[in-house]
């Protein structure tokens, strides 16, 4: 196929492992627990939340939106993210869909796994994301920056979430 416009989207899909030393109940209720996420997931970037909504269970939604903190790559940008949970195993397995937005502006659509499995050190935690990044967008690379410095507070929100 021979065009002469280029793509306006760019595929991706990366795998991130982490390791927890908690058990995959406390890792899980890091992510079912609406003031424990939002705690780790928003405000542990010192973003200020605009909104958090979160209805855990096969078919709810997520809404967030969040004025990013002056330590991100756009200080004071407004970003909105859109998720619905597609399956939910406690304690093991949660995959979402989901989509960010900047403004008016959907810049990304993705699905996401986050598989938890019991360690000798606690709990494993295997996050895969598959990923369609619309043209300006943060691209894979970055996003997948960004799910590595989010799990990293997700392991400050389980020893909070004690």
């Amino acid at each position: 196929m021979k065009t002469m416009e280029k793509p306006t989207v760019t595929h991706g899909t990366f795998v991130i492992e982490r390791t927890y030393s908690a058990t995959p109940e406390r890792v899980f209720a890091a992510f079912s627990d609406p003031a424990k996420k939002r705690r780790w997931y928003i405000e542990g970037r010192n973003n200020e939340a605009e909104t958090f909504e979160m209805d855990f269970r096969v078919g709810g939604t997520e809404r967030s939106s969040y004025r990013m903190g002056a330590n991100s790559p756009f200080p004071g940008t407004v970003i909105a993210n859109e998720t619905k949970y597609m399956d939910i195993v406690p304690n093991r397995r949660i995959v979402i869909a989901y989509t960010m937005s900047m403004g008016d502006r959907r810049f990304s659509s993705s699905q996401a796994t986050f598989e938890l499995m019991p360690s000798e050190k606690g709990t494993d935690l295997v996050f895969t994301e598959q990923g369609a990044y619309f043209e300006g967008s943060d691209g894979v690379l970055r996003r997948e920056q960004g799910w590595r410095q989010l799990l990293e507070h997700l392991d400050q929100g389980i020893g909070v979430a004690a």
